[in-house]
């Protein structure tokens, strides 16, 4: 077993691989950066000015944006089990192993990819939503707020995607199995108020692990209380990435005997 530099230095590798392949396919790239823009366009200019969100928005993109980034960063993990599919389908595994380099940094490099790219998505949907009449109004610490919940889920859910790449026996299952991861945000408080839903979706709603983000990221962004919400968001964050590191270690095993 590789001690702990080494291992490093495997995922430092790894995640240069993993950048190399994301420059070979620009159009996912694009894709998963373009989508969630064009879903905040869409939802701000076509439904905006039907949906009540109450008194407490000038507009309805000071609402929407933080559902938006969620979202982005549900997108840009989905990527990661189709690149880890295709590499245990490619056989490249096989030949990682025999240059003595272990599941895990394989499986790091990949999730450390995914951050990178997810942070240039982010970042492309946040300056697309100034353009169009966001004004945060989030204090100093608020801002480190919002980054490191916002960090804490991009790679809660990279691993969880890493986990389903192992898990599917094809890249085109992995990735419509990675649809759920984006569908999470659309039965929370991403695009209305829970209060508009029905009553029955109310308790998945307000208790699922992407709510508590979206409401730390909005309060915090606007200057709002927040309550325990971030703690809340970081302790879903947490037990999604610990779940999915133990799960993606014990998949691998099962897959490369």
């Amino acid at each position: 077993m590789s001690d702990a530099p080494g291992a490093l230095t495997h995922a430092t590798v790894m995640t240069g691989r993993s950048l190399l392949i994301s420059r070979r396919n620009i159009d996912a790239v694009i894709t998963s950066m373009m989508l969630p823009i064009m879903l905040m366009l869409i939802f701000v200019y076509f439904f905006g000015g039907a949906i009540d969100t109450g008194t407490a928005y000038d507009s309805y993109v000071m609402y929407v944006v933080p559902g938006v980034l969620l979202l982005c960063a549900g997108f840009g993990a989905s990527t990661t089990a189709v690149a880890v599919s295709e590499d245990m389908k490619g056989g490249i595994i096989d030949r990682f192993r025999t240059l003595d380099i272990g599941g895990m940094p394989i499986l790091a490099g990949h999730v450390a990819a995914s951050t990178a790219r997810n942070l240039i998505s982010t970042t492309l949907v946040f300056a697309v939503a100034l353009l169009i009449g966001f004004r945060p109004a989030a204090t100093p610490v608020g801002w480190l707020a919002v980054a490191a919940v916002l960090i804490a889920y991009i790679v809660a859910l990279s691993w969880i995607s890493a986990a389903i790449g192992l898990l599917a026996r094809t890249p085109e299952a992995a990735g419509g199995f990675t649809f759920f991861m984006s569908f999470l945000p659309y039965p929370s408080s991403a695009f209305v108020p829970v209060d508009s839903m029905p009553g029955w979706l109310h308790g998945f709603a307000d208790h699922q692990p992407v709510t508590p983000a979206i409401e730390s990221l909005r309060g915090l962004l606007l200057d709002q209380p927040v309550g325990n919400a971030p703690w809340i968001a970081l302790a879903w964050a947490t037990g999604i990435l610990l779940v999915a590191v133990a799960l993606s270690g014990v998949l691998f095993r099962i897959r490369t005997r």
